[in-house]
């Protein structure tokens, strides 16, 4: 799967290549070499820059007005002219790159930052010209040259500051190495692979592809997938992901997934929804941006007649102060303000192991009065622990004969004697009795390990316990408690909610006593025993009246209709794939913690947004009023090279706060 990314708006992402509809840039495809290919952008506009830079002094040198002003004279024939040459220079090459972006908004009917830039520029130029030729007068050689230039400088700068900002989709595209080894001995291009292909992965390499080993062992480090730190084994039969790091043996991998099928692929598609998708605040800003367009405009021309007729200063100073208000008013910072921290927000939340699939759930979660979480998988493990006292010599038996079974409650079990290091003996005769338990003979005694039914007189019903009675040579020996095992994460994560005035809840479909048990031991506000799937949707309903904003984090096919009908739904760890679709937010671990990283994360990200639109707003209400020369009576006179200074100025101002995202601590 291949994506395309504007290098100037970096929230424009689109599956198909083409120009940018905001800035007409071209799309540049997502790969592992798309930094360079910004950079070379970058590197572009530092090129005219520099290039442009000698013209603009030898233009600035030959104005009148300059040498008027700085008190030289330097005169000879045919001047006026060569500054038309060059004028001419900076406009049609110089300013080439803004008027392609113009006439790109223009077809797009998305009026914005560059059709101001462009009018503004051609406006001054086509004024002089005609002050040259055809009518006598002063023109504005000067103003637009140095105009341009300061475009320039500022587009570049911008660049590098917009190359800072984006960065998610294209930290995980680097995760991929750009070639394989095919065992044939032949090196390929990682996309050209094709299911079914058999490669090496050689010791310390990154695998390149989703597969599945037919030959070697060795540990993988899997912690940008799973976010899990510990290498994971692998041997013949495991499936291995593309990105992770092979240690220290080399692996023999078959290709079984390929393109959009990836692991990869899947997590960068989601990272682009949540990239595309728009917060409310940013539909308000772009708005905001799209009126100031037209407001730039009305009030230029307002601007011009009213120093042209009201209060005559002349044609020149009534046109610089028109170019310096279509300048001030270009709405690039607005237009910036909210992309640029949704999309740092978006690299930062994949950073911590979380997938953002709708940026509105970002807003939601910093007004939430509940967080609703599932027990089994969430709160738990969803694996059973033995909680009780019990003898070796009784837990070793009863590991024997359940050694064999599958079962949760018989995992739990053998689980426990390896923790005590018990040698677990042969079992002879085994015998499975669905739903009642199992027996055998070990070291020549027979054992059977039986349901509560066994030991009903000393189940505790206050416990929410399991209990599991263990028999040998039909004569009862003991009693195994059991129950769910609480996360060691999901204490600190309740305790967290509380912190932030969020009340928890829990939806179980287990019995009371069990859900009594975990809601006492982990400070749970509230609980829900024996909930049904389809009943999960109205224990959510109930929650919401009054207007109680709810998330709901949940793992399980019976959890996504009420991840949905939650106002934010949260599939967390390795939940189902109908339980991702469902949610608005992923969490890549099985940690409780992640949730509570989500919201934190939100409540900086709407920080940072008001930040952000405070000052683009805030810089227009000022800077508008002072260009159109309200304030020339104090002697304060914006001119159009300033303007461009200043508004570059702020857009780089917006994006600098947004990168202070980067910095935050989530933990």
């Amino acid at each position: 799967m291949k994506n395309y990314i504007c290098p100037m708006d970096p929230e424009v992402i689109s599956k198909e290549p083409g120009n940018c509809p905001k800035c007409g840039m071209k799309l540049m495809p997502i790969h592992k070499e798309h930094q360079e290919g910004n950079v070379d952008m970058e590197e572009s506009f530092k090129r005219r820059f520099f290039a442009s830079l000698p013209l603009v002094i030898i233009i600035l040198a030959l104005s009148p007005k300059i040498q008027e002003w700085f008190r030289f004279s330097l005169k000879f024939a045919g001047q006026e002219f060569w500054i038309f040459i060059l004028a001419s220079i900076m406009v049609f090459w110089a300013g080439l790159p803004f008027y392609q972006m113009g006439w790109a908004e223009i077809k797009a009917r998305k009026y914005g930052m560059m059709t101001l830039v462009s009018l503004a520029v051609l406006a001054g130029y086509f004024f002089s010209v005609a002050a040259t030729f055809l009518f006598p007068g002063e023109s504005l050689y000067w103003e637009i040259s140095t105009l341009v230039l300061a475009f320039l400088l500022g587009h570049w700068i911008e660049m590098r500051a917009v190359r800072g900002a984006s960065g998610a989709l294209q930290e995980l595209a680097s995760l991929i190495p750009g070639k394989a080894h095919l065992v044939s001995g032949k090196d390929v291009k990682t996309e050209e692979l094709k299911k079914g292909d058999v490669i090496l992965v050689k010791p310390g390499e990154k695998v390149p592809i989703d597969g599945v080993v037919i030959e070697g062992e060795s540990a993988v480090n899997e912690a940008m997938i799973t976010g899990e730190s510990m290498p994971v084994n692998k041997k013949i039969g495991s499936e291995v992901i593309g990105g992770t790091i092979n240690s220290d043996g080399s692996l023999t991998v078959k290709v079984t997934k390929t393109g959009e099928d990836t692991a990869i692929s899947q997590i960068m598609e989601l990272v682009r929804q949540a990239q595309e998708s728009k917060p409310n605040v940013q539909k308000m800003a772009d708005k905001a941006a799209g009126f100031l367009t037209f407001t730039a405009l009305s009030v230029g021309i307002g601007t011009f007649l009213f120093w042209f007729f009201a209060s005559p200063q002349g044609a020149i100073f009534a046109a610089t102060l028109a170019i310096s208000v279509i300048v001030i008013a270009c709405p690039h910072a607005l237009g910036l303000a909210i992309p640029t921290v949704t999309t740092i927000t978006t690299a930062l939340a994949a950073k911590n192991n979380i997938l953002i699939k709708d940026m509105k759930a970002l807003e939601i979660s910093r007004k939430l009065n509940w967080v609703v979480l599932d027990k089994t998988g969430t709160l738990t493990e969803g694996k059973f622990g033995v909680t009780s006292e019990i003898k070796d010599e009784v837990l070793g038996l009863a590991a024997a004969v359940e050694y064999h079974s599958q079962h949760p409650i018989a995992q739990g079990i053998v689980e426990e004697a390896k923790k005590r290091k018990l040698k677990i003996a042969l079992v002879k005769n085994f015998k499975s009795y669905p739903g009642k338990g199992a027996e055998g003979v070990v070291n020549g005694k027979k054992v059977v390990v039986g349901n509560q039914t066994l030991v009903k007189e000393l189940k505790n019903q206050g416990e929410g316990k399991t209990y599991v009675g263990v028999a040998v040579d039909n004569k009862f020996v003991g009693a195994i408690g059991l129950e769910d095992v609480i996360r060691p994460e999901s204490k600190e994560a309740i305790e967290a909610f509380h912190k932030m005035n969020i009340k928890t809840a829990m939806l179980t479909g287990d019995h009371e006593e069990v859900a009594k048990s975990v809601a006492g031991k982990l400070g749970i506000d509230t609980y829900f025993a024996q909930v049904l799937p389809e009943d999960k949707v109205n224990k959510i309903k109930e929650l919401q009246r009054g207007g109680q904003i709810v998330a709901m984090v949940g793992d399980g096919v019976n959890d996504a209709a009420s991840l949905t009908q939650a106002h934010i739904g949260i599939a967390i760890g390795a939940g189902t794939a109908v339980a991702v679709e469902s949610a608005e937010i992923v969490l890549m671990k099985n940690d409780p913690r992640d949730v509570v990283k989500a919201i934190k994360l939100s409540q900086k990200t709407n920080v940072k947004m008001v930040q952000n639109l405070v000052w683009a707003a805030g810089y227009n209400i000022i800077t508008i009023p002072m260009a159109a020369g309200i304030f020339y009576n104090f002697g304060i006179l914006l001119r159009p090279e300033w303007a461009a200074i200043l508004m570059s100025a702020s857009s780089v101002i917006v994006i600098f706060n947004a990168l202070l995202l980067k910095k935050e601590n989530l933990s």
